[in-house]
């Protein structure tokens, strides 16, 4: 597994610098002047649950551990407390083999799985949001200070997106700290490692908000909810039905959260507003720009 970039706030944050991320290529620009920029590289993972192959999903290749037994996780295929008995990762031949102590086969989820809307190869199954059924919330809060204090330094955080471009974001976060930052060319794929840490290093949902630079789509808001995670953010905009889907499940959801703004769609009751929004600073130059979509 590769070894995490840490800082003195993160747990595990980007490092743009790690080798096979990015590569180097040549161009032109308006001008015709000959260019070299650094593109994401793209290469996919197929991930196999004991001897049942799953999905291949196309990614950055980082974490790949993490982002298998997350994905299983987000598609209820990996109940809480599953006895996860060794994770096999072959980078050769891209593969990720999650094994456990029962043996379950996925045949008709398998004929379910529909393409999602987020970028690269996603794949939601179809029965997913039945998984809601049982989902409580806890009553968190959601102080409107650290809101303003994630997303400055989230977005001023060194990471793949302002060295190439072409990347999704999520961070999860505890009050005004951000813990661990995941990044990959799909949002559900960044959602999917942060699920598999968590999991993996058996971290508490209740007390957490989770960042997401994408779009507040119906799939986000379902996988938030699964991860039994209070509260969703991002820079970005909402989906109809991902507002419904938060409304209906208790879910605080943050959207075109940028400087001083902010728009909270479902979960008001959680939000103690103890900063005056004129005192948050506005976007820096240096960060995610308004409106783009990595």
């Amino acid at each position: 597994m590769q070894l995490p970039a840490k800082t003195d706030r993160y747990l595990i944050a980007p490092d743009p610098a790690a080798p096979r991320l990015t590569r180097a290529v040549t161009g032109t620009d308006q001008t015709g002047a000959a260019v070299e920029i650094s593109v994401v590289e793209e290469r996919p993972l197929t991930i196999f649950l004991n001897g049942q192959e799953i999905v291949t999903a196309m990614t950055i290749g980082d974490y790949p551990q993490y982002l298998a037994v997350g994905f299983l996780r987000n598609q209820g295929m990996l109940a809480d407390g599953e006895d996860i008995t060794g994770i096999s990762y072959d980078e050769e031949l891209e593969t990720v083999v999650v094994r456990t102590a029962s043996r379950t086969t996925y045949e008709e989820k398998m004929r379910k799985k529909t393409r999602t809307s987020g970028c690269a190869v996603g794949t939601v199954f179809g029965d997913m949001i039945e998984g809601l059924a049982g989902v409580t919330l806890p009553q968190a809060e959601l102080r409107t200070s650290w809101l303003y204090a994630l997303s400055k330094e989230i977005n001023t955080t060194p990471s793949l997106y302002l060295e190439a471009g072409a990347i999704h974001g999520t961070v999860l976060c505890k009050q005004d700290r951000p813990l661990v930052y995941m990044e990959d060319v799909g949002r559900h794929n960044a959602v999917d490692k942060i699920a598999g840490w968590m999991v993996l290093e058996g971290e508490s949902a209740g007390d957490k908000i989770l960042y997401t630079t994408g779009r507040l789509t119906s799939e986000m808001v379902i996988k938030t909810a699964m991860m039994g995670i209070p509260v969703l953010a991002s820079r970005s905009g909402f989906t109809a039905w991902g507002v419904e889907i938060a409304r209906e499940v208790g879910l605080t959801l943050i959207g075109r959260l940028r400087g001083q703004r902010f728009v909270c769609l479902a979960g008001e009751e959680r939000l103690v507003r103890d900063a005056d929004p004129a005192d948050a600073d506005e976007d820096s130059p240096k960060s995610r720009r308004k409106g783009a979509h990595a």
